[in-house]
């Protein structure tokens, strides 16, 4: 019976660690996601939970989840965003950029 209790134990312990390392990669996803937006996207979009775009037609990021899914972004961020509003510059990121980038918007959900 010890040895079963040490089994349960020993997996309950592996899966807490796991869950812990899991969510401190979930948030370097996302600080490294937020840097992202800050160098390349905060000139023009609110990149917080408050403020005002810079840019009036841009939509603060907070935001787009309302009017789609933010993994369908995916995609049109591989492929490169030709259009999101009439300013708006081309841009293609990485996979782990992307990886990084919809695990802050993500983040801006709450």
């Amino acid at each position: 019976m010890s040895r079963l209790l040490a089994t349960v134990v020993a997996i309950v312990l592996i899966g807490g660690i796991l869950i812990v390392l899991s969510a401190v990669a979930q948030a370097a996803n996302v600080q490294r996601g937020r840097a992202y937006a800050r160098s390349h996207c905060a000139r023009c979009h609110a990149i917080d939970e408050k403020s005002a775009s810079p840019l009036a037609i841009a939509p603060p990021f907070r935001t787009l989840h309302e009017r789609y899914p933010v993994e369908s972004l995916a995609e049109a961020l591989a492929e490169g965003i030709v259009t999101g509003h009439p300013a708006m510059p081309e841009f293609r990121l990485e996979p782990e950029q992307i990886s990084d980038f919809i695990a802050f918007l993500k983040s801006l959900e709450r």
